[in-house]
């Protein structure tokens, strides 16, 4: 099912130094199922700044309204306070299966977060597959995610 995804969706990836082994095993998961993978770094385990690449990830998945992007710091806490800065972007925390399945079910949330120094790859890959295979359900959230806009809106005006 994920190969059917890969044709329609691209992922752009980002990590600092803490997420930098999980992110390069979640892309290597993500090309073998197929799909387009745009990976912006870091590129070393050198440290670096979470903020630089959540913004880089959050402004392509903004720009290619088919993808969704996963970042990953050491606890993904970071990178979502981040990324969720960006108008547009509804970037989840999800360290569990639970919360990358609610994330889109009920936030049609289009950033995974995920903690690089708090699961493994197995459960990592559990995760994307969640987050990647869950539609939204609309309805009742909808209204919610309505509100959220107006609260960027109000904001961006001043």
């Amino acid at each position: 099912m994920l190969s059917e995804l890969a044709k329609t969706h691209k992922i752009y990836i980002g990590s600092d130094h803490a997420g930098y082994d999980l992110k390069m095993a979640v892309r290597e998961f993500l090309v073998e199922q197929g799909f387009d993978v745009i990976d912006v770094g870091t590129h070393s385990k050198e440290s670096c700044d979470y903020p630089d690449y959540a913004r880089e990830v959050a402004t392509k998945v903004l720009e290619d309204k088919d993808s969704f992007g996963i970042l990953i710091c050491g606890t993904g806490i970071g990178m979502s306070i981040a990324a969720n800065k960006v108008p547009g972007i509804r970037a989840a925390l999800a360290n569990d299966i639970i919360a990358a399945k609610l994330a889109r079910a009920h936030n049609n949330a289009n950033v995974l977060c995920m903690g690089g120094r708090l699961i493994g790859k197995e459960l990592s890959f559990e995760i994307v597959k969640t987050f990647l295979l869950t539609q939204y359900d609309g309805g009742r959230h909808e209204r919610r995610l309505r509100k959220i806009e107006h609260i960027e809106e109000d904001f961006c005006k001043k």
